[in-house]
C-alpha cells in the first residue's frame, strides 16, 4: 500500500473523543446508579421510570438522532458504546434505551416528513414520551408480512383494528408505530406504517407480561380496536411500511448485537471477580488453566463480537449497506451472550444457580438476543442470501 492509500484509509480502531466520553460517561453512571438496583429491579418487574428520566437527561434516548428534532447529535458507535454499558449490568434498562431509539424513534426518524419530526420525535428524542414499535402479531413472528392488522381510509382518517403481541414498551409507551395492511391484495406491498398516540379511543395495552428474564423491560400485548387517526399520521409512503420496517430491523439488530455483548461482557468480569475469590484446593480458582481457558475464551469471543458490532454501526454513519453486517453482529453477539452467560454460570458452581450473584440473570436475559429482532434462524437465512449474492453464487 502506498502512502498516499495509507493517508486515505478509513481503519481504525481507535474512539474519538466524543466516542470516549460517552463510553466513559454512561460506565460511570452505570456503575453509580444503575447497578446497584438492579437484583431488586429484576424481583420486583418493575418498569424503572426514575432512571429512564435521568437517562432522558443526559440524551440517552435521543443519543443519534438529529439535534433539531430534540436528539444529542451522536453516531450509532457512540449509541453502542452506551448500550454496552449499560447492559453490562442491566440488560433489561438497556432493551428499553435501544428499542426505544431504534425501533420506536427511528422508525419516525426514518420515514416521517418534517413536521411529523417536530410534533412526535422531538419529544421521544428528549426522553419526554416513550415509544414502542409494534410488528410482532400472535400469528405472525418471523413471517412479519403476514399480519392480519389493518388500516381502512376513511375520509380524512385512518380506522386501524388489529392485535400486537411482545410490543417493548407496550403498556408504557406514548407514542407506537404500527405496521397495517392498507391493501392485502399487494402483500408486502400493501403494508404501511401509522403514528398512534396511546391515548387514542381504542388502544388497548394488556397486561405486562411474565417472562424468563429481561423482567423491568416491558412487555405486553397491544390491540387497536376500531382507532381512528388523521390522515397526516401515514408513516412514510403508502405501501412502503414494509420496505422501512426491513430498514430499521437492520439498524435495532445493531443495538441488539452491542446489548449482546454488554451481557457477555459482564458474564466475564463477574467471572473474573469470583474467580479472583474463590478458593479450593488451596488457591484461586482462578488460577486452574480449566478456568483461565473459558475466560479466555469469553474475551476473546467478546473483542470479536464487538468489532463486528461497530463495523456494522460504522457503515450505518457512513450511509453505506450494513444488512449483512449488521446481521453478523448480531448473529455471532446474540449467540455468544449465552455462551458467555452458561460459561459464567460453570465458573460459580452452586452460587451461580442462584439469584444472591449476577451470573444467572444474564442468563435469562441472554436468551432473548437470540430470539428478538430476528431469531438465529432468520439471520442465517438473511445471510445465505447477502454472501451468496456476495460471491457469485446466484449468477
Amino acid at each position: 500500500m502506498t502512502i498516499d492509500a495509507l493517508e486515505k484509509s478509513t481503519l481504525s480502531f481507535d474512539l474519538t473523543e466524543d466516542q470516549a466520553m460517552i463510553r466513559d460517561s454512561v460506565r460511570d453512571f452505570a456503575n453509580r446508579y444503575i447497578a446497584p438496583g438492579v437484583i431488586e429491579r429484576d424481583t420486583s418487574k418493575k418498569f424503572p421510570h426514575d432512571i429512564i428520566h435521568q437517562l432522558a437527561e443526559q440524551g440517552l434516548l435521543g443519543i443519534y438522532h438529529e439535534e433539531k428534532y430534540g436528539g444529542a447529535g451522536f453516531d450509532t458507535v457512540s449509541f453502542c458504546l452506551a448500550i454496552e454499558e449499560i447492559a453490562r449490568w442491566d440488560a433489561s434498562l438497556a432493551l428499553t434505551v435501544a428499542s426505544h431509539t431504534s425501533l420506536g424513534s427511528g422508525h419516525i426518524a426514518l420515514a416521517a416528513n418534517d413536521e411529523q419530526k417536530k410534533k412526535y420525535l422531538t419529544p421521544l428524542a428528549q426522553g419526554e414520551k416513550l415509544g414502542a414499535w409494534c410488528l410482532t402479531e400472535p400469528g405472525s413472528g418471523s413471517d412479519a408480512s403476514d399480519m392480519k392488522t389493518t388500516a381502512l381510509r376513511e375520509g380524512d382518517e385512518w380506522v386501524i383494528n388489529g392485535s400486537k403481541i411482545f410490543i417493548t414498551q407496550g403498556t408504557v409507551g406514548d407514542i407506537y408505530v404500527v405496521l397495517a395492511k392498507t391493501d392485502p391484495s399487494k402483500g408486502t406491498k400493501g403494508i404501511s406504517a401509522f403514528i398512534v398516540e396511546r391515548e387514542r379511543d381504542g388502544v388497548k395495552p394488556g397486561e405486562p407480561m411474565h417472562k424468563l428474564g429481561m423482567n423491568s423491560s416491558d412487555t405486553s400485548e397491544v390491540v387497536f380496536e376500531n382507532v381512528r387517526i388523521p390522515a397526516e399520521n401515514l408513516l412514510g409512503d403508502l405501501g412502503k411500511g414494509f420496505v422501512d420496517t426491513m430498514k430499521v430491523l437492520d439498524g435495532g439488530r445493531i443495538g441488539i448485537g452491542a446489548l449482546s455483548v454488554g451481557i457477555a461482557r459482564g458474564a466475564l468480569e463477574e467471572s473474573m471477580k469470583y474467580a479472583k475469590e474463590r478458593k479450593q484446593f488451596g488457591r484461586s480458582i482462578g488460577d486452574f488453566q480449566a478456568i483461565e481457558h473459558k475466560m479466555v475464551n469469553m474475551a476473546v469471543e467478546i473483542d470479536a463480537a464487538r468489532l463486528l458490532v461497530h463495523r456494522a454501526a460504522w457503515l450505518k454513519d457512513q450511509g453505506r449497506p450494513y444488512t449483512k453486517e449488521a446481521s453478523m453482529a448480531k448473529l455471532f453477539a446474540s449467540e455468544l451472550s449465552e455462551r458467555a452467560a452458561l460459561d459464567a454460570i460453570q465458573i460459580h458452581g452452586g452460587y451461580g444457580y442462584t439469584k444472591e450473584y449476577h451470573v444467572e440473570r444474564f442468563l435469562r436475559d441472554s436468551k432473548l438476543m437470540t430470539i428478538g429482532e430476528g431469531t438465529s434462524e432468520i439471520q442465517r437465512l438473511i445471510l445465505a442470501r447477502e454472501v451468496k449474492n456476495e460471491l457469485g453464487y446466484n449468477s
